[in-house]
Order: structure tokens, then sequence, then C-alpha cells
């Protein structure tokens, strides 16, 4: 049923063709007629709520995720806009993403480079960690069909129908899931955790990676046991252009011990980007690197995990040798800078001013006053740096919350350099 063949109505929702089949629903390509946007709309149809073996566990999948509709709002997270479950049918609009998802990669022949893996591995285990921070959701289905991506290694994590909701709900049946993808703790019968779902990353990882699982077997038993006993083949064994450090990462995800594995998200995260750097090219600064770089900064810690990713993208991030020049004194510019590594000198006239240091920004007078401003110093790479530049009009686009954080941090900062230079002068 490749499109339908004629238009049909759900609720507000006008369907234009069929996407697929999820675990608990059909899902389409539908258009809400009130605002003309266009959404992934899951349905589960009255016979599914019937069938008397499987119809209790896919209503209840259904009601979990559609107890999600505005709860997580994450840029690696399929946005839930609505949801309308009744007795014997159900809907859910969904964000919709359209570049397919993470199996069609899962193959030698289709596989991404090692650093985009990386990087999206690094950009779950964000999402992961806001969702079960602000929720304590376990995931309990992470696999590569259920993360799409939405364009380079940009993803969405998707089908939260299996999640454990800690905060709202009783313990479910804990052996949801996909096999091939479940944590031994899992197999066994035992309550997930957030450790469960880190070993189901690992397992994605290794896939995406080496294109094969560390696991797999011809029946059930002989994948549980293996699953709950063997040790996984290091996957530079595999493919042998894969730095070995990247093991050690991986590898630990997939420890048996819940406890053995990572003690948070944010730990699995930083570790990932350490070994981002040994399978890219140098000059490249990652994603993973913008982010970590700006969610350190102390007077940037309220704003959300949504907001750090808005300011990353916002800005043109390069690398800078040691000795270059990134300002001119007296050049005009709107732009402000933040020091993401390392440490520039400000002078003027020849005469040193003052050393500004990683987690620091400069240039933000321009920015502050608006419009075309002579700079007043130059400002030169004092050792090898990264540098990320903010233009005034691509800030006009971000959150407004986002904008009023960001610029809070610039006046402070700049009232802070002034009253450093005062207390200068003052001797």
């Amino acid at each position: 049923m490749p499109e339908l063949e004629l238009r049909l109505q759900v609720g507000k929702y006008d369907v234009q063709k069929l996407l697929g089949k999820g675990s608990t629903g059909t899902v389409y390509l539908a258009k809400d007629t009130f605002t003309g946007r266009e959404v992934a709309l899951k349905t589960l149809e009255p016979e599914v709520f019937r069938d008397q073996r499987f119809g209790a566990m896919h209503r209840s999948q259904f009601l979990n995720e559609a107890s999600l509709a505005g709860k997580l709002r994450h840029p690696h997270i399929v946005a839930i806009l609505d949801a309308v479950v009744g007795e014997e049918s159900g809907h859910i609009a969904m964000e919709l993403v359209i570049g397919g998802d993470l199996s069609q990669h899962s193959k030698p022949g289709t596989l991404l480079p090692p650093a985009d893996v990386l990087q999206i591995a690094f950009k779950c285990c964000t999402a992961m960690d806001y969702a079960y921070r602000e929720q304590g959701i376990v995931h309990r289905d992470l696999k590569p069909s259920n993360i799409m991506i939405a364009g380079g290694t940009d993803i969405k994590i998707a089908d939260f129908g299996a999640a454990f909701l800690k905060k709202s709900q009783p313990a479910q049946e804990a052996t949801m899931g996909s096999p091939y993808y479940m944590a031994p703790e899992q197999l066994r019968g035992e309550e997930p955790t957030f450790h469960s779902d880190i070993y189901s990353l690992g397992v994605v990882l290794y896939e995406l990676l080496v294109g094969r699982r560390p696991f797999t077997a011809d029946k059930l038993e002989a994948l549980i046991e293996k699953i709950t006993s063997a040790e996984p083949r290091p996957p530079s064994e595999l493919r042998p252009t894969l730095p070995r450090e990247i093991d050690a990462v991986v590898l630990r995800a997939l420890r048996k011990d819940p406890a053995h594995r990572y003690g948070t998200w944010a730990q699995f995260a930083v570790e990932l980007s350490k070994v981002i750097g040994l399978v890219q090219p140098p000059s490249l600064v990652a994603d993973s690197e913008k982010y970590l770089a700006l969610s350190k900064v102390e007077m940037l810690q309220l704003l959300g995990d949504a907001e750090f990713w808005e300011l990353a993208g916002a800005a043109r991030w390069t690398r800078r040798d040691k000795g270059s020049t990134i300002l001119r004194e007296n050049a005009s510019g709107t732009s402000f800078y933040f020091l993401a590594k390392g440490e520039v000198k400000v002078t003027k006239k020849g005469r040193l001013l003052s050393m500004i240091h990683e987690g620091e920004c400069f240039g933000e007078m321009a920015f502050i006053r608006g419009g075309e401003e002579p700079r007043e110093a130059t400002v030169e790479a004092a050792t090898d740096v990264v540098v990320a530049e903010f233009q005034p009009e691509t800030l006009e686009g971000l959150s407004h919350s986002a904008q009023l954080h960001l610029t809070r941090a610039l006046v402070r900062n700049a009232v802070e350099r002034l009253a450093l230079a005062n207390s200068r002068l003052a001797r």
C-alpha cells in the first residue's frame, strides 16, 4: 500500500500517504488542517485494540507514548505534538523527520564515516540524558530503526512507546524491547535503568561502526546466552581502520554488569567526544566539542540542553594557529567571539591590555552597541585556539530564552572586564 487511494481524515489531520508501520501502529504523512503543518501521524486501529493476544500491550505502549505529548522538547528527540486516545482507536501527531532511520547504515556496504557515527552517538547521549533528568525516562527500545536522520549527523530519537516512566507510572513488564539490543539485566526480567539504555546505545554504536551486531544467533535462547555470558569482539578487529581507543569506549557501554558501564549519560558523551578527534580532519570543530565548550561556561548555566545546541549551531567555529590575528583595532565589525579553547592576548597600539582565557568572550561591545563599530583593540591567538564567531542576524533566529541569557552573559562579561581595567588604572 504505497499510496492511499482515498484521502482520509483522522481528527483534524488530512492523511496524505503511508510512511510505514511501527511497533505500536501505522504511520502516515498527514497535514494539520488548522495550521497547515505536515506531521507524522501514528494511528492504532480498532482491530489492534481488539486483538486478544497483543491488543492490551499495544494499547499500553500507545498510551505510554501519547502521555509524553508536549513534555519532551529537545533537538534530538522527535517531538510529540498532539495525542488522542479513545476506547478502540487513537492517533499521535509527531514531528515529521524525512531522512529515514539509521537502519539504512547498519550493513557493511552502507556504513557512515566513523566520525559521523560517534557524533550521532554523542547526540543520542545528550538526548537521553535530558529525557532521564527531566522525566525519569528509560527508553527500553533504542535501536537503529528508532533513531531518525534529520540531516547530516543530526538525529532524533523516536518511539517512546516502550519507555519506562519512573515519575508517572508503576513498573511495566521489564522485558519489553528488541532482544538484540537488550541489556543482560533486561533479559533476566529485572527493572530497567538508564544503564540498560546505555547498553542498547552501545549495541547501536557497535553495529553502525562495523556493520554487524555484537551478538547474533539463530534462536532466541542462544542469543540470550551470548548476551548474558559471552564477550563481544573489539570493533577494531572487525574494522581494522578503527583506532583501538574506540574499542574501550564502545565495550564499556556493553559491560555485563550495569555498574561497570558509564555512571551517567554525560560521562558516556564525554568519552565519545575524546575519540572523535582520532577519526576526523584536524581542522574541523566537531558538534560535540562545540556543545561541551558552551556547556562549561558558568554564565550560561541557566540555559537548557536545547539552548546549548541552538548556540552551538548559530556560530561559525574555526581553529586558529598561535600568532594569528582574530580582530584588528579600528577595523569595523558587528560580531562577537567566544573562545572555546586556548588563550588570546588583547593589545592596543602594541601595548598588552589583557589576556582572555578559555570560556570567555571578546568583541562583545560592537554587538551590544549594535551596528558597525570600529574595534578598539587587536586580538591575537597566544596559543592554538578554537573560536566561535556569532553574527547578530544569526542570533535573532534563536529562541527568546537563549537570546536573553546570552545577552546577560555578554553584558556581565563586559562589566567584569571594565571593572578589571579600572582596578589596573587605579594602581
